[in-house]
């Protein structure tokens, strides 16, 4: 709406209704030493031609890396060109669904395509309008859980992203409930005795990825036996969704909720955001899923059409009953994921192929130089963890020749030092692998 400030009838008006002789009342909470008492000394403004001259100016400090070697949640991956020219189409540039959406047949038919698409990926029955993040989808897949099965213990790996275990501990907190990690084994997947040893009769949830933190590939198949076996929920999750192009999907193995991030379906780097929260689930929980639901049906003249089917947690429709606070859908960027998968296509597969090889090819490279070995002799997707005689001078060498090098696991992980986690996608050429081991092993 348009920015109108108050005229001063309206002022005294509700200085008279409120009882208040001045307007720092309103503002009594605040303490003093921290309130504005005169106008900040800001330079003078400039033309549109000199913030443009400047903004360049500061843009030329950027140092631009050649290549990237770093994931850990955020993925560099090729975005077809018709994914900019659509979602910047003005008919589509919001982050919002608009609250009379039925008006927006367009944006309800992306929503519902993405759906589709997601719950194809998944193995899933239904799949929402999208998140705000991978991180905030498991934690409200544990929040879910433990309120339908009414248990108040959550487990969770501690291969699972450090970030979405934040995230989970601080919901589960809000919410009364009790948190227990198990660790990972040897081989980078879960430890499955402690698996077994954790869950118990008051278990709502066990949480896991695949690909993990680590990118290596659990059995869920395994894990959902232990899980199901006491009335519990397989909450499944990953970081990097082209994964799911050439993993056998979740939801096949026994999962009853599978969560992620979204962002490598052509949303590009963006400091951390706006990502893209995926969530799909059996239809047992159709109605306690967050986020929104849009479906298909036909108009009183028979002509197909699409509806805002479901929002059955929302703050907006349920006020204070509401037990999710998710309004803001990602739309735009589930639209991106959408025009993403539909210029892929089967292609998905392909680049999913590309990336367990181009991964593999790193890490047996470096595996062949003195004091380099993988940590974890499990199958990984497109990153890994390696060991290495110096972590740090490696991220050095590598930074000088304009290169962003692994994520250093050892602030997480103090039992990992000296190791790195290197993400190869297809991005990297065999130029730039090659280019990469020659200057990482170098003494």
């Amino acid at each position: 709406m348009d920015y109108i400030p108050h005229a001063p009838d309206d002022l005294k008006e509700m200085m008279q209704i409120t009882g208040i002789e001045s307007l720092d009342e309103l503002f009594v909470d605040i303490p003093e030493r921290y309130r504005l008492k005169e106008l900040l000394d800001l330079p003078s403004s400039l033309s549109e031609q000199e913030i443009s001259g400047l903004m360049n100016e500061i843009s030329a400090k950027n140092s631009i890396p050649d290549v990237t070697l770093t994931g850990a949640g955020a993925y560099h991956h090729y975005i077809p060109s018709v994914v900019g020219h659509i979602i910047s189409r003005s008919e589509f540039y919001t982050a919002y669904t608009p609250y009379q959406a039925e008006i927006s047949q367009g944006i309800l038919q992306a929503i519902y395509e993405y759906q589709t698409m997601i719950a194809k990926l998944t193995g899933m029955q239904v799949a929402n309008a999208s998140m705000y993040d991978g991180a905030s989808a498991m934690a409200e897949a544990a929040v879910l859980a433990a309120r339908t099965l009414n248990r108040n213990k959550i487990i969770m790996v501690r291969s699972v992203h450090p970030e979405y275990r934040q995230v989970v501990s601080t919901y589960c907190w809000a919410g009364g409930y009790e948190v227990v990690e198990i660790p990972y084994s040897g081989s980078g997947r879960i430890d499955k005795d402690a698996l077994q040893e954790a869950v118990d009769e008051n278990t709502a949830a066990v949480l896991v990825q695949s690909p993990n933190f680590f990118g290596v590939i659990e059995d869920i198949s395994v894990i959902e036996s232990v899980v199901h076996a006491k009335g519990s929920l397989l909450v499944s999750g990953f970081t990097d969704a082209t994964s799911l192009g050439i993993l056998k999907p979740a939801g096949e193995s026994g999962a009853d909720i599978v969560v992620g991030e979204g962002q490598s379906f052509g949303n590009p780097l963006n400091y951390g955001g706006p990502y893209l929260g995926v969530f799909a689930s059996t239809d047992k929980f159709l109605r306690k899923i967050p986020g929104r639901l849009a479906g298909a049906t036909v108009d009183k003249e028979g002509k197909r059409s699409f509806v805002l089917t479901l929002q059955t947690r929302e703050q907006h429709i349920r006020r204070e009953r509401a037990s999710s606070n998710i309004c803001t859908n990602e739309a735009l960027c589930a639209l991106a994921a959408t025009v993403y998968l539909v210029s892929l296509g089967k292609n998905l597969k392909k680049l999913a192929e590309l990336n367990v090889q181009k991964a593999q090819y790193l890490k047996k490279r470096l595996s062949k130089f003195k004091g380099w070995e993988a940590a974890f002799p499990g199958p990984v997707y497109n990153e890994f963890v390696i060991r290495c005689p110096d972590s740090r001078a490696v991220n050095q060498r590598l930074q000088s020749q304009g290169i962003i090098g692994g994520y250093k696991l050892e602030k997480e992980y103090p039992e990992l030092k000296n190791t790195l986690l290197l993400c190869a996608t297809e991005m990297l050429s065999k130029k730039d692998i090659d280019r990469v081991i020659s200057i990482a092993a170098e003494k």
